[in-house]
């Protein structure tokens, strides 16, 4: 690849980014969600967005919930989260756990409005 390619920059509108490992989610093969059959990272953008809503780009999230590689803790029965704001410390979220509880330990709770859906710092 050449040099002389311009760099270019996206704008997202997240206000916080949540890593999940997908090795942990993909040995559970689902376990989340309304009927336990959903992987962690879709029930957990579910719960940020509002259920039931239409979808919402994943750029235009309030948190962006991404899937990376092993994060090297590997739990039975459990997912490993980490918190973009909080690199220092991992989350355990065992299968089966509500997600408004884990968007509460989480400490996202104020990326949702009233509704669900997130809510911009403009509004």
């Amino acid at each position: 690849m050449s040099r002389d390619k311009a760099w270019k920059r996206v704008g997202a509108e997240w206000r916080d980014v949540v890593l999940v490992c997908r090795k942990c989610s993909k040995k559970l093969d689902g376990g989340f969600g309304p009927d336990g059959e959903d992987a962690f990272a879709k029930a957990l953008r579910r719960s940020i967005d509002g259920a039931g809503k239409r979808k919402v780009k994943a750029r235009r999230r309030a948190v962006g919930v991404v899937e990376v590689g092993c994060l090297g803790l590997c739990p039975k029965r459990a997912v490993v989260v980490v918190k973009g704001s909080a690199p220092g410390s991992m989350l355990l979220v065992p299968e089966g756990a509500g997600m408004d509880e884990v968007v509460d330990r989480l400490g996202l709770g104020a990326a949702r409005g009233p509704d669900g859906p997130a809510l911009d710092a403009a509004e």
